[in-house]
């Protein structure tokens, strides 16, 4: 790894004597370079160089970032991490700076901070990777989620997922009451104020947001609905296994999420991916759910689930598994009156599905 930072210091470098450790040093001690920045990206290196065989972060950066010494630690091992993995290496303050956001993915001010104690410039951010152009119709709009957390698969058709505020599209809509409630908690944490500090984060999380203590990201928070299928609910036959099976699919992994509409319980409903994996048809395959035909008229969903069906996997194993709106359709009537066999008979009906054998 030392190597790498080398090359790209003999890159930057007129001369080839490190710069010194500590955040600008004086005209007479700084080695020649082109600009500030060249001189912050020299001093960059040579500081990932020293975090490397010493596990210490500069001093100086606690002025530029109001973060522990902890989480500083951490933001190295992830710029070491990405250097490391990056081909060829950053050899220009720009480059350095795109690597370093894409690095630690926090907030704009605290990015901003730290690119600031190194003199490197605010990297250019792409506002849009993919547009309404290249979106399936009816689309409104796309998420690009943190890792997903297992805790918060809710069912086998349902998370909750966070959004990095810095993300483009939501930058802009940060109410600034969550900001300043930030700054606070940020403060209140640092003087040990933990009761005040709760506090901020409840109002936080009541207006929709989420601080991840760990790395200093603000996220918001959004509860997704899987578009077009319908997974056991916890208390029917083959519930947990289909919650199981989702969370094995997407915890600790970043989504992309499609969506087309939000519900009347307030879930965005869309359509999820996870490394290039569609994840609807992997449980409609693996017999995980059934197809909500009422709701969407995809003929690939429908294939996919006549051939779980037909080949006997997953909820399709059990004799007569009865369908999810089936199921709360009953649960709803218990106390009606009503026989079981005629609100089976009501809600396949109006799911315009077969009604299975009894």
């Amino acid at each position: 790894m030392g190597n790498i930072i080398l090359r790209c210091l003999k890159a930057v470098c007129d001369d080839t004597t490190p710069a010194s450790p500590p955040h600008q040093p004086s005209a007479a001690s700084r080695p020649q370079f082109a600009s500030p920045a060249a001189a912050g990206l020299a001093a960059l290196g040579n500081h990932l160089l020293n975090f490397e065989t010493t596990s210490q972060v500069p001093e100086g950066l606690s002025q530029y970032v109001s973060v522990s010494k902890k989480t500083q630690a951490k933001w190295y091992a992830k710029i070491l991490a990405a250097w490391e993995e990056s081909n060829p290496p950053p050899r220009t303050p720009e480059e350095a700076a795109s690597l370093v956001a894409r690095a630690l993915q926090v907030q704009g001010d605290v990015l901003a901070g730290f690119l600031q104690f190194y003199s490197l410039p605010f990297p250019q951010i792409q506002t849009q990777v993919s547009g309404p152009s290249s979106w399936p119709e009816g689309v409104q709009f796309e998420l690009h989620t943190l890792p997903v957390d297992a805790k918060l698969v809710g069912d086998g058709d349902g998370m909750t997922v966070h959004v990095n505020t810095a993300d483009p599209r939501e930058s802009s809509v940060v109410p600034i009451e969550v900001h300043e409630a930030v700054i606070e908690r940020r403060q209140a944490r640092a003087v040990k104020d933990y009761t005040r500090a709760d506090a901020l984060q409840k109002l936080i999380k009541d207006a929709g947001y989420r601080v991840h203590d760990k790395e200093e990201i603000l996220a918001r928070e959004y509860r997704i609905r899987l578009r077009g299928i319908d997974a056991p609910e916890m208390n029917m036959e083959y519930g947990q296994e289909s919650k199981d099976a989702l969370t094995k699919l997407i915890q600790g992994k970043p989504l992309t999420i499609h969506v087309y509409e939000e519900d009347e319980y307030g879930r965005l409903v869309g359509d999820v991916y996870c490394n290039g994996v569609f994840v609807q048809e992997k449980l409609l395959r693996k017999g995980c759910a059934w197809h909500y035909e009422k709701f969407d008229k995809r003929p690939s969903f429908a294939q996919w689930h006549r051939e779980a069906q037909n080949a006997g996997r997953g909820l399709w194993a059990y004799p007569n598994p009865v369908a999810p709106w089936t199921f709360k359709w009953e649960e709803r009537n218990k106390k009606n009156g009503h026989k079981p066999y005629q609100n089976r008979r009501n809600a396949q009906r109006d799911q315009r599905v077969p009604i299975p054998a009894y």
